[in-house]
């Protein structure tokens, strides 16, 4: 499509407006995808969910993990096999259980115990006392694979067994088995369903058969550019890259890219009417709306790159992954895309396409109407608003305890009902393994005093080697339990206390415990430090102390009320067992950092309109051409995060539906209500100490609030 010619002396464009200048930004972005489409390719070779990688930095299970994979031997993977019948085992049913065993312990050969320690190892297959059960463990070699090509197999050779037999192959080895399999190709998976989810969106907003593809072709092109951009960053600076957090960033670059494309195209729309040249266009489109979108993005990224300061592996590790993500999707969509829509013309917005026109009306539509009901009952919008987010936060009184691993599933898979039928068989045996490692020569002591410890049913001494003695513990008690977490408290307490051993505990559920305790500290350090640096980012933007105050008030409130919201549809709708441990502090990261986006928009196209009109005016101006753009990049960020409420792993429904529930809360209360209605409230005061806080003129008199009496401000 031909680009309009520019009209003699609209050249308010300058440089940038030059015919050349879209065509070498599209060249350069050419060449930059052929050198990084290749690369992000390459993500999912570096994406790692081993337990070294995710688990705290300075936690004792970590350094377990560490040993575990340093000792010879000690990597191996710990599968159960539980064997019940519900009328009671029959002769038969023991044979194939010993067989079996014989079987895998051939094929997978077993360690070695210590010299001298034959006397204290638990039988190889252990019968439970209401005779229904039978159970074996069996450590397999990482040589042999991950557990996920692992398990398949194990339940395979384990099928040529009596009729009514029954057999879950559990461990933990099994749940790391089966929650892998969930993530594989789970980025594939996100990646499309995102795609047609912004798809579909787009085209219910523009209502055109073209303009929709342009921003989808742009945020995919961002989108493939951040896995090429993270990929070299694990290369050259070794951060941690997950499933989890893989999925995460492709989410976070189709959101905010959307966001951003959708904004720039409101503000390019209302330019193309002042000015007949569309590359001039754009470029006052761009002054306009850059600002804005810059700040939204250092918001986000700032507060991202507050979690660096996290100690646990997984969480510091999406920092620098979605800033990179986050920087991508602005280059992306102020670059690339203006680039595009430049070339394409006027005629891209087909049929409704934005004509230049010198007398342009403006006709009061719906948030035009809003904001005026809004200025005549400020108190009740404010007093609803706040009404309504208390009674949505009331939700915080449900059940917010921490989801245990067995209940990460939404259909459990067999290595959770293992667990079950474990507990039910052998209530001795009800918790995951302990694993210690103590010096040699204080092996014995450690044991000992292992034995003697309340809540330990059973402790084995494994192999001895690199310096160091292997002590296997079960507990008594269910996995990720208080009652368990207090016995391996009690077991640290208790070989800690061993002169000399050098005793350090670890296994599954000691993991989940440092995981657990670590993200409690890790809160306490991120949200005060993400809240100070969004603080200071909107004080820049708005370079006033009272206006980001007020909006990071709002964002909070509307944080709380969000998680209210959620935790009452998890515990009543959904029936989930609690909140994962990682949930809180990775919602609240996204509702601040991308919630205050939506305020951004609004109080700097405010601040932008009291320049010229005064508050009042300034705000409802603002409200009515930022409202529906807004909206619909809620909607858009909303349903890019609902993305993740349709895989089946408990911990990403609840981020998915907890942040999503969220931004459409903020986007369409807080923002469009709340926020307004506060700022009417409060008036020009709101741009303390700016000079927008001082009034130009006198104000008059009469029964007007304060917001009403203010003349418009002339000069900055």
């Amino acid at each position: 499509m031909a680009v309009d010619a520019a009209p003699p002396g609209d050249v308010q464009g300058g440089r940038l407006a030059g015919r050349w200048v879209p065509w070498v930004v599209i060249g350069l972005w050419l060449a930059l995808a052929a050198v990084m489409v290749p690369l992000s390719g390459k993500l999912s070779s570096v994406t790692t969910d081993s337990a070294v990688d995710t688990l705290p930095a300075s936690a004792e299970s970590t350094k377990v993990a560490m040993l575990e994979d340093s000792l010879p031997g000690g990597e191996d993977n710990m599968f159960v096999f539980v064997y019940h019948r519900a009328g009671g085992l029959t002769a038969a049913d023991r044979a194939t259980v010993e067989r079996h065993f014989e079987t895998l312990t051939k094929r997978y050969p077993p360690k070695t115990a210590a010299a001298g320690d034959e006397d204290d190892e638990g039988p190889a297959t252990r019968a439970s006392a209401d005779g229904k059960a039978m159970m074996f463990t069996l450590d397999v070699s990482t040589t042999y694979g991950p557990p996920e090509e692992i398990v398949g197999p194990l339940r395979d050779t384990a099928k040529d067994r009596p009729a009514g037999l029954e057999l879950e192959v559990t461990g933990p080895a099994a749940v790391d088995g089966d929650m892998d399999a969930i993530f594989d190709g789970i980025d594939l998976q996100v990646f499309l369903t995102t795609v047609l989810v912004v798809t579909v969106l787009l085209i219910l907003t523009y209502r055109s058969p073209l303009l929709w593809f342009i921003p989808l072709v742009v945020v995919g092109a961002a989108a493939l550019t951040s896995m090429a951009t993270v990929y070299l960053l694990v290369k050259g600076f070794g951060i941690v890259v997950n499933d989890q957090n893989s999925a995460l960033l492709t989410i976070l670059v189709f959101g905010v890219g959307t966001d951003y494309a959708l904004l720039l195209i409101a503000r390019y729309r209302e330019s193309l009417h002042h000015h007949e040249n569309v590359r001039v266009a754009m470029v006052h489109a761009l002054r306009s709306a850059a600002p804005a979108i810059i700040a939204s993005a250092a918001t986000v990224v700032a507060g991202l790159l507050c979690l660096l300061v996290a100690d646990l592996n997984s969480t510091s590790g999406l920092g620098p992954i979605g800033a990179a993500g986050i920087l991508c999707a602005l280059v992306a969509m102020l670059t690339l895309f203006p680039a595009v829509l430049v070339v394409l013309g006027r005629r891209i917005f087909w049929p409704a396409i934005p004509r230049f026109s010198t007398a342009m009306t403006e006709k009061p539509g719906l948030w035009g109407r809003l904001g005026t009901a809004i200025s005549r009952r400020r108190w009740v919008a404010t007093i609803g608003s706040f009404g309504v987010l208390g009674v949505l936060a009331l939700g915080l009184a449900g059940n917010t305890g921490a989801l245990r691993e067995q209940d990460q599933f939404l259909s459990a898979p067999e290595s959770v009902t293992g667990f079950t039928v474990l507990r039910q068989h052998f209530p001795e045996l009800g918790g995951q393994p302990m694993t210690i490692f103590a010096r040699p020569a204080h092996q014995d002591r450690v044991l000992a005093v292992v034995k003697d410890t309340r809540g330990v049913a059973m402790a084995v001494p494994e192999q001895t080697s690199g310096g160091w003695a292997n002590i296997s513990v079960f507990p008594t008690d269910a996995p990720d339990t208080v009652a368990e977490y207090d016995t391996i408290k009690r077991v640290r307490a208790a070989v800690h206390a061993v002169s000399g051993a050098e005793a350090i505990v670890g296994g599954p559920s000691a993991e989940n415990l440092d995981t657990e305790v670590t993200t409690r500290r890790d809160e306490k350090l991120v949200i005060p430090l993400v809240l100070a640096v969004v603080l200071i980012v909107l004080g820049l933007l708005l370079r006033a102390i009272v206006a980001p105050l007020i909006l990071m008030a709002t964002v909070i409130v509307s944080f709380a009320a969000a998680f209210g919201g959620s935790v009452f549809v998890f515990d009543t709708i959904l029936g989930f067992e609690g909140i994962d441990y990682s949930v809180p502090l990775l919602a609240f990261m996204f509702l601040v950092a991308l919630g205050v986006d939506y305020n951004i928009f609004l109080a700097s196209r405010a601040r932008e309109e009291t320049v010229r009109l005064g508050t009042r005016e300034g705000m409802l101006k603002a409200l009515s051409a930022t409202g529906g753009v807004i909206t619909s990049a809620g909607l858009v960020l909303a349903a890019t995060f609902a993305v993740l409420a349709t895989l089946p792993l408990v911990m990403l429904v609840e981020v998915g539906f907890l942040v999503a529930f969220g931004v459409l809360l903020d986007a369409l209360l807080v923002r469009s209500v709340l926020v307004p209605a506060l700022t009417l409230l409060i008036g020009r005061r709101m741009w303390w100490p700016s000079r927008l806080s001082r009034p130009a003129v006198e104000p008059p008199t009469g029964r007007h609030s304060l917001a009403d009496r203010e003349e418009p401000v002339l000069q900055r």
